[in-house]
């Protein structure tokens, strides 16, 4: 499984991604965020779901790359379709070999930044069939890979006037509730952080004892917040309990 995290505020973009990858029962670390970037024109792009499928299809989108004399198009969504163009050539080269093998042609993609005609930065979903969404300002993230673990802080926190500050918080947050709750999620990650119209993506790799101590003090006030949390509402329920101090004892018969 995997984590990538992107999220779009006011401010520009940030994405999360882990290294873990598994394989039967090897696991290696393997880095699953790529940059690119030049004169006026910045952009990642993360991914998860087969391997092979993504290593191919970033061969191909690198090779096309190579060729454009760091000219790219004019608009991020342009740059998207021609990585959506390769995706689609392997799967017309693979998908048959894959499902012959019980395999599923997978490639979900995480690609944000800004090129020298975009007025804002854009973070684009893209899905192994080759379309895409645009992530918008009412929910202002996405995640693929392991999805469901880190939604519930994201949805409750995150908005879109949030300063970058901030989502790099509750980012980190929704990747520490993956890692606890997904074992082949983990350490170390990935971040970048794009800010609005630098046409710069800065990036950074962090280890466990990085953040340990921010993991730590949210668990505690996570308990601390359900110890305060009032149960006024359930006294017709709680009124109802016997006094577990007063119980007979009761023994087990053999």
């Amino acid at each position: 499984m995997t984590f990538c995290l992107g999220m779009r505020v006011k401010d520009g973009l940030v994405g999360i991604a882990d290294t873990r990858v598994t394989s039967g029962s090897e696991c290696i670390t393997a880095r699953k965020v790529s940059t690119y970037q030049g004169d006026g024109w910045s952009m990642f792009m993360m991914t998860a779901g087969l391997r092979s499928v993504r290593d191919k299809a970033l061969t191909y989108f690198d090779e096309v790359m190579s060729k454009t004399d760091h000219s790219p198009p004019n608009r991020l969504f342009k740059l998207a379709n021609i990585f959506t163009e390769q995706v689609r050539r392997v799967a017309d080269e693979d998908r048959r070999f894959l499902e012959q093998s019980d395999l599923k042609f997978n490639i979900h993609t995480l690609f944000g930044g800004q090129l020298f005609d975009d007025p804002e930065p854009h973070l684009y979903v893209i899905y192994p069939e080759g379309n895409w969404v645009e992530v918008g300002e009412g929910t202002p993230y996405h995640i693929v890979g392991a999805t469901g673990y880190g939604k519930p802080v994201l949805d409750r926190t995150l908005k879109f006037d949030d300063p970058l500050q901030f989502a790099l918080k509750v980012g980190t947050l929704a990747f520490d509730s993956t890692r606890i709750s997904a074992a082949d999620v983990d350490f170390p990650i990935d971040i970048v952080i794009y800010v609005r119209n630098s046409f710069r993506m800065i990036a950074h790799r962090f280890e466990k004892g990085d953040l340990f101590k921010n993991s730590d003090v949210w668990q505690e006030r996570l308990r601390r917040s359900v110890r305060e949390l009032s149960l006024d509402w359930a006294q017709p329920l709680l009124d109802r309990l016997p006094d577990p101090h007063v119980l007979p004892l009761q023994t087990m018969i053999g």
